[in-house]
Formats: structure tokens, sequence, C-alpha cells
């Protein structure tokens, strides 16, 4: 796929001035790394269910661009520094394009399928992404913690959301990307967040992202 229609997929989630670049607020380094990145995908999405999306246009709009537009409202400046958990990375989402946005952050992916965690690290290798790690387990026993805390289309939703808020540290800020539907059960389920108001996903009716930082 050609960088320039990549960055006209993702324009619409990306805020442009955020970044000093030429297309669409990414740079050619960046938007390189993607269509890597929806290569690798594609082909092992053949071999492994990584993915329901089979599109390489919808894989850029709807995994890569939410997983942007999750990364500059965490990190509006792309130069900052944390250390962020994904909890059941899956194929990466938004774990990968985040660490692509900020690419200072210390990234833990947290997948428990031994398939899926291979991929992953083949990704890091790929992009060459330093300061990125895959744990292969499930995040009820993962041994660390993290300034921010990403949860994106997981089982049980409910029941992981207290477990994702564990691992928070304290002031830490934890980053949903759900359906409007799950609101009520993401302030039922977590009592020590103080939520911001959602944020409808750009191109989605229903989805929205959703930020909290733990109360200290």
């Amino acid at each position: 796929m050609e960088l320039e229609h990549i960055a006209a997929l993702l324009e619409p989630y990306l805020d442009p001035s955020a970044h000093a670049g030429c297309l669409g607020g990414l740079s050619q380094a960046q938007l390189s790394k993607i269509s890597s990145y929806v290569d690798v995908l594609v082909r092992w999405n053949a071999k492994i269910n990584l993915t329901s999306i089979r599109d390489p246009e919808e894989i850029v709009s709807r995994h890569f661009g939410e997983s942007l537009f999750v990364g500059r409202h965490l990190f509006p400046q792309a130069s900052a520094n944390a250390d962020v958990l994904d909890i059941g990375s899956g194929a990466g989402f938004p774990g990968l394009p985040i660490k692509l946005w900020a690419t200072n952050i210390k990234l833990t992916l947290i997948e428990s399928n031994n398939k899926k965690a291979t991929f992953l690290r083949e990704v890091i290798r790929l992009l060459a992404l330093g300061n990125a790690e895959v744990f292969t387990g499930r995040a009820e026993v993962f041994p660390g913690s993290g300034y921010v805390v990403t949860l994106r289309a997981v089982e049980r939703f409910a029941a992981m959301l207290p477990i994702a808020v564990s691992l928070l540290k304290a002031g830490g800020m934890i980053s949903l990307l759900i359906g409007e539907d799950q609101l009520r059960s993401a302030e039922d389920a977590s009592p020590s967040v103080r939520w911001r108001a959602p944020l409808p996903l750009p191109n989605s009716q229903r989805r929205i992202l959703l930020l909290g930082t733990v109360n200290q």
C-alpha cells in the first residue's frame, strides 16, 4: 500500500500539528513501518486468527487509526516517556501503534496466547522497536505495573477491568476502547477511577475512547 494512501486513511484519527511531519502528522519512517506491519499481519492472519478484518484498508483505518487516536490523546507530546501495559494485545492493538507514535515509551504487550505472542515478537523484531517486549501470560499474574494501561476488545471486559486497574501505578491512567453500551459497566466496575468525558472515535457511531485516572 502506498504511504500517501495510508496517510490519507489515518488522517481523521490524527492531529497533524502534533508531529512535525509530512503525511497526515506521521513521518515517512512511521508510515513505512505501518506498511510493513500491515503486510506481515495479512500474511500471518492467513495462518492464525489474529483479526477478523481481512481488508488491508480496513485494517489501517480500524486497527491503526483507532490505536493512533488513543496514542495522541495519551501522549499529546509524542516525545513523552511512560511505562505502558497493553492487556490482551492480540495482533498488537493498540499497543504497537502507540509505540510507533510515542517512540520513547516502554511498552509491554500482555498476551496469553502463544501463537499471538510469537507474532507480536516478530513484529517488534521486524520494525526494530526498542524498549518493547511481550509477556506471554495472563494479566492476573503479570509481575509489574505501568503508568498507562490499555484495554481493547478483550473477553470478560467487566472482570478484566479491575485487574487492569490493579496494574496501574498511583496516579496512572487507564485507556479503554469500548462501545457506548459498555460505558456504564466500566464506571460500575472501577469505582477508584476518575473517568473523563468519553471521546467518540472518528468514523464510528458507537465506539468511544474512555480515559481515566486512578485515585491516589
